[in-house]
């Protein structure tokens, strides 16, 4: 038998917000444990909580940047449970009317192009969280965390691969950052993700049973999980089991998920509208104040980059998917005038420097005027693209001059046509048994003779230039 995934998303995002969601504690990541707290966030009776106006404003955004309705009169709810994380035993979140609802993100990639569903956006409270301590055997509890402001993004099950999944969260991720409401630092929990999923034979239009896996904080393990979840389940079925509904712990080292409690559904965590908080109500002047404030967002800032600098769509696709990329692109280009080079160095090297080190992350390590001074050098003929390369890595890892290098390690080109020669006709004396091949019709042993001759002018020379020169003499 054919199965079909489902899978539906929960994405938390922490907010850029300076105070907490309902008080005035920093939301700095880090700190000493249990010092970004007070007593309204740890929720100690008599407390009374104030709404932080600029959450509203951000899930507002987000709101309007993926094609959600914006609720004009929404409520706060308690979530009833207790962990340790949370020391009050409830989370103030939305449940009957959250800010935004019924959106959509249009997706793309290889063998699909999609509107994946958002059924709502609500505003809440992070959880604080859980240190475990091999060496004392215990498990100690830090609420720095506790009432940073989260928003919720609900997707619709629309999904049916990993594919899609990753495409749609590059998506809202990139739509975030231009935004500007979140750094959206996977490793530091500013994103993750939830994964609710279920597979079905195919045809069969009524759901399977879900389970769901959470906190997930990298693109690479959420595809790993989905796959792997995706199997399981299959096989659970295919033995003639059942799937049960239940949480399960995704662990990324071994590849495997395991089950950590039973599913809660909506009742279990009786819900009913928080009482110390005011209704929320989001004018049409409010509303329309926050759109003309919106910034140009990926997609139309691809459509720029495709017909002012003339990139192809995947090139301009990846540059404006990483909003610091983008910016970077711009400002070495308003330098140097050439954005095909500047984004094909961008792209190649550039790209992969950039993200060494953690998933997730990008590094700009290199002043933009530095790089334009090696694109201006390669055009202007000082250097060539090979030792440009080279340049490139040096001045990167040790933030030099690009300029004063090439000088400092007389890497300049040789212009001098007549030393080229010497050194062609050194290459072809060496070389006699070459010589004749390549006059014997044996055109391919030209590349290694170029290699030869920029072997000894020390790849300072124009390797177009030997080239010429090479077969003007073995052509005499």
């Amino acid at each position: 038998m054919k199965y079909e995934m489902v899978v539906g998303l929960e994405v938390h995002v922490e907010l850029a917000t300076k105070t907490k969601i309902f008080c005035s504690c920093t939301t700095e990541f880090g700190g000493e444990p249990n010092t970004h707290c007070c007593p309204i966030c740890t929720g100690m009776p008599g407390v009374l909580p104030v709404l932080n106006e600029k959450v509203v404003e951000f899930a507002v955004a987000v709101g309007l940047a993926t094609n959600c309705d914006i609720t004009p009169y929404g409520k706060f709810d308690r979530k009833n449970y207790f962990y340790p994380d949370l020391p009050k035993a409830y989370q103030v979140s939305q449940l009957y009317l959250p800010i935004c609802r019924n959106g959509y993100l249009e997706i793309e990639g290889e063998g699909f192009q999609k509107k994946i569903g958002i059924h709502e956006i609500h505003m809440e409270e992070d959880a604080g969280k859980l240190i475990h301590d091999p060496i004392f055997d215990a498990t100690l509890a830090d609420y720095n965390r506790c009432g940073v402001p989260l928003i919720e993004i609900v997707s619709e099950p629309d999904f049916r691969s990993a594919a899609e999944v990753i495409a749609y969260l590059e998506n809202l991720k990139s739509i975030l950052q231009y935004l500007g409401v979140s750094d959206c630092k996977m490793q530091e929990g500013s994103l993750r993700a939830d994964i609710n999923l279920s597979v079905r034979p195919e045809g069969q239009e009524e759901f399977g049973t879900r389970t769901e896996m959470k906190n997930m904080n990298s693109f690479r393990a959420i595809a790993r999980a989905i796959e792997s979840e995706r199997k399981r389940q299959i096989e659970v079925l295919e033995d003639g089991g059942k799937v049960i509904q239940q949480t399960r712990r995704w662990d990324d080292n071994a590849g495997k998920s395991t089950a950590m409690r039973s599913k809660e559904d909506a009742q279990d965590y009786r819900y009913f509208p928080e009482p110390d908080l005011a209704p929320v109500v989001i004018s049409d002047e409010w509303k329309e104040s926050i759109r003309r404030s919106l910034p140009m967002l990926p997609k139309e800032r691809k459509e720029q980059y495709i017909e002012k600098y003339g990139l192809s769509q995947y090139d301009a696709g990846i540059i404006v998917g990483i909003k610091a990329l983008a910016d970077y692109f711009e400002e070495v280009n308003h330098i140097c005038d050439n954005p095909k080079e500047v984004a094909n160095w961008l792209l190649g090297d550039f790209m992969r420097l950039a993200k060494e080190g953690e998933e997730d992350s990008f590094n700009l390590l290199l002043d933009a005027a530095k790089l334009a001074d090696i694109i201006n050098m390669v055009r202007d003929g000082v250097i060539n693209r090979n030792t440009a390369k080279k340049v490139f890595a040096e001045v990167w890892h040790d933030n030099l001059d690009p300029k004063a290098y090439v000088e400092e390690h007389n890497l300049a080109m040789v212009g001098d046509d007549n030393l080229i020669k010497d050194a062609v006709m050194k290459v072809l004396e060496n070389h006699p048994k070459t010589v004749e091949e390549y006059k014997g019709g044996k055109e391919k042993v030209l590349g290694f003779l170029v290699g030869q001759c920029m072997k000894e002018l020390k790849g300072k020379a124009d390797p177009g230039t030997v080239n010429q020169l090479l077969r003007e003499m073995l052509n005499q």
